[in-house]
């Protein structure tokens, strides 16, 4: 999956859309910056970064709360942290292959909890182009 990948996330156990518009950092460089630089305007629901690989996160840098969801290699629930306030650093989770960083409330609205089994799956790219604003459109 290339660095500019969007994905979804699914809670198939609770049968809940946790997010529809994810960003993959799978590289060293989108791995380091992260959510950094984005602004409380990034909270809206539906949004998250998947961190893969990581067992671990900080929120040194960051100016709102986020959710953590870890996840092992088959996609199962590990570890859960609500709220994790900026200039946090999280548990480092040795299960986890994987962290999705989501807006804050997003585990309690969906239900997530360890030992679900989520489903991360690329969106089509004629969603995406539907979704993406006009103005992005025209800069091509």
């Amino acid at each position: 999956m290339n660095h500019n990948a969007k994905v979804y996330v699914y809670n198939l156990s609770r049968e809940s859309l946790i997010a529809t518009e994810v960003s993959v950092a799978n590289t060293y460089w989108t791995r380091l910056v992260g959510l950094l630089g984005k602004t409380p305007k990034w909270t809206q629901g539906g949004r998250g970064l998947w961190i893969v690989p990581s067992r671990g996160v900080h929120t040194i840098g960051m100016m709102f709360p986020i959710d953590l969801i870890f996840l092992d290699r088959q996609k199962h629930v590990v570890h859960v942290e609500e709220h994790v306030r900026p200039f946090s650093i999280s548990r480092v989770c040795l299960k986890a292959a994987s962290v999705l960083e989501l807006p804050p409330h997003t585990i309690f609205r969906t239900g997530t909890q360890v030992g679900d089994l989520l489903e991360v799956s690329p969106i089509p790219l004629s969603h995406r182009e539907h979704a993406e604003p006009a103005s992005r459109k025209n800069a091509s």
